[in-house]
């Protein structure tokens, strides 16, 4: 049977851009959740400044309450060298650096151009993989910049290139804005792929800002991509792309790769569950459709189970 790989990023890109800050001890609800459903990549927090992103303030506290569960890679955030330095220090084994590939939402999000961001993230990389960390790196509005509309392909190449050269083991192409259609993702992804870097390297990180991520990820996996991001309840979005929605809720991601007879490794009802955990604390609706879907359904069965008792 054929197989993909789901990363989960609900406790980290999800909650970053929620005003409401959860506790530790919420977060770790929320966790335990995603293990039980099956997932295997959580990405927990990131180490960058208390004070550009309070929701992630509590990384190391985050990290020193992850347990031990076998099989599981618990993955943080950092910017910088120094994001780096204390996720060494509080014994992250897997990190994911961050750049952009287009110069104004790079210099919006880090304040640094592309030039400056990749030499850094290159130094970050090395210094990460000679600690024995393994390294995930994320290239943001590959299919299109809030600011600048179309990006170039080649920028995304050369960053790809760098990145991998410096250690990086996995690429994340994020559609940042949810701007991307499935036509332009295969030919993103093939123009890559022509260019040298392999699809078992690829991961795809869509937003669902137009309704269009499924078929996105469809056309990703199409061309050989087999690792894909996700959001339990679709939670998410970017603090510094206007107009961006939440990224695909893990919970469709499931869905359709089952309906295909594609196995992930996790559990529907228990990707479910921890969507409502989320959805639970934060206090709001979430827009995953499955997530919804499944609440309708959950909500038509107790009301028959009321009317029975009745």
């Amino acid at each position: 049977m054929q197989s993909v790989r789901l990363h989960e990023v609900a406790l980290r890109d999800g909650l970053q851009n929620e005003a409401k800050v959860l506790s530790v001890a919420q977060k770790r609800s929320i966790l335990d959740s995603l293990i039980a459903a099956g997932f295997r990549d959580i990405e927990v927090t990131s180490f960058v400044r208390p004070r550009m992103i309070p929701q992630l303030s509590d990384a190391s506290e985050m990290v020193a309450a992850l347990p031990q569960v076998e099989g599981v890679r618990f993955w943080a955030l950092v910017p910088n060298q120094v994001g780096l330095e204390r996720s060494l220090d509080a014994g992250v084994q897997n990190i994911a650096t961050f750049m952009s590939s287009s110069e104004t939402h790079n210099k919006k999000n880090v304040n640094r151009t592309i030039v400056e961001s990749l030499a850094s993230l290159e130094a970050v990389t090395r210094t990460a993989v000679a600690h024995g960390q393994r390294v995930r790196a994320y290239i943001s509005t590959v299919f299109g910049c809030p600011y600048e509309g179309d990006v170039d392909p080649a920028s995304t190449l050369r960053i790809a290139r760098a990145l991998l050269d410096a250690g990086a083991s996995e690429l994340s192409l994020g559609d940042t804005t949810g701007v991307a259609n499935p036509l332009q993702v295969q030919s993103v992804l093939r123009y890559l792929e022509a260019e040298g870097i392999p699809m078992d390297v690829i991961a795809a990180h869509f937003h669902d800002t137009r309704g269009t991520a499924l078929a996105n990820v469809l056309a990703a996996w199409q061309c050989g991509v087999r690792v894909f991001d996700g959001a339990v309840a679709g939670v998410g979005g970017c603090p510094y792309a206007p107009g961006a929605a939440g990224n695909v809720g893990s919970e469709d991601l499931v869905n359709l790769f089952e309906q295909m007879g594609v196995e992930t490794g996790v559990s529907l009802e228990g990707a479910c569950h921890a969507g409502q955990v989320v959805e639970t604390h934060l206090g709001r609706p979430l827009p995953s459709r499955y997530h919804q879907f499944w609440q309708t359904s959950q909500q038509a069965e107790d009301t028959l189970l009321e009317a029975k008792g009745a």
